[in-house]
C-alpha cells in the first residue's frame, strides 16, 4: 500500500512540483501552505508521512513539525528546505524528523527519503550531512533555544514578530484579541523584553522564526 503523504510548502509552484515527483509511488492527500493549517490537516487526515518546509508563514516548519511528534509520534516528517544551515538540519531531527533534504536534491533522492521513513529509518542528504557531522563536533550540546515557552506562546511570538497585529494574530489562533494581549504581557515579562523589536530578536535567535526562502 502506497504512503500517504501531506505536502507543506507555502509555495504553490514547489507543492505542485512535489505532488508530481512522488505521486508515482504515494498517495498524495492534501497540500497545505501553512504551518497552522498543517496542524489542522494532520489531526483530521492522520497521514504516514509530511514532507514540511521549514520557512512558512503563521507558524514555521520546525515548530509544526515539533508539535505533530508530540501528538502523532508515528508520523514521519520529511524536511525539503533551500536553507543549508546544519544547525536547523540538527535542530530538525532531534525534534524527530526522519529525513532532510535540500530543494536542490534530486527527486529520486526526496523518494529514497520517504522510502527510508516508512521502513523507520532516517535519512539525510549528502550535501548536509557533512556540515552536520562539523557542527556538532564544534557544539555538541542541544540548543535550549525557546523551550521555555508553551506551543501557544512560540505561534504567538511568530505571528507578532512576522509583522500581524494582535487582532490579525487572534483571527488566526481563533482566540480573542485580549487573550493573544495576555500571552504577549506574560512572554515579554518572562523573557525580560521591552520593545517588540526585541520580541522579534528572540523570535530569529530562538529559530521561532526564520529567514524567507
Amino acid at each position: 500500500m502506497k504512503p500517504r503523504v501531506i505536502v507543506a510548502d507555502d509555495h504553490t509552484l514547489v507543492a505542485e512540483a512535489l505532488c508530481q515527483v512522488i505521486s508515482a509511488h504515494c498517495e498524495v492527500i492534501l497540500t497545505v501552505s501553512d504551518g497552522h493549517a498543517l496542524l489542522e490537516s494532520v489531526a483530521c487526515h492522520k497521514p504516514d508521512v509530511i514532507v514540511i518546509d521549514i520557512s512558512m508563514p503563521l507558524l514555521n516548519g520546525l515548530e509544526a513539525g515539533r508539535q505533530i511528534k508530540t501528538k502523532f509520534p508515528t508520523i514521519k516528517l520529511i524536511y525539503l528546505t533551500m536553507n543549508e544551515d546544519p544547525e536547523l538540519a540538527m535542530e530538525a531531527m532531534r525534534f524527530g524528523a526522519s529525513g532532510y533534504l535540500l530543494k536542490k536534491s534530486a527527486g529520486s533522492e526526496l523518494l529514497q527519503a520517504i522510502q527510508a521513513a516508512v521502513r523507520g529509518k532516517s535519512y539525510v542528504t549528502k550535501q548536509i550531512a557533512r556540515g552536520m557531522q562539523e557542527s556538532f563536533i564544534r557544539n555538541p550540546q542541544v540548543r535550549s533555544g525557546s523551550k521555555s515557552l508553551t506551543p501557544r506562546q512560540r505561534q504567538v511570538v511568530q505571528l507578532l514578530a512576522e509583522g500581524n497585529s494582535m487582532k490579525q494574530a487572534a483571527a488566526v489562533l481563533r482566540v480573542a484579541p485580549r487573550t493573544v494581549a495576555f500571552h504577549k504581557y506574560r512572554i515579554m515579562q518572562d523573557l525580560g523584553l521591552k520593545t517588540t523589536a526585541e520580541l522579534v530578536q528572540f523570535a530569529v535567535k530562538s529559530r521561532i522564526i526564520v529567514g524567507q526562502e
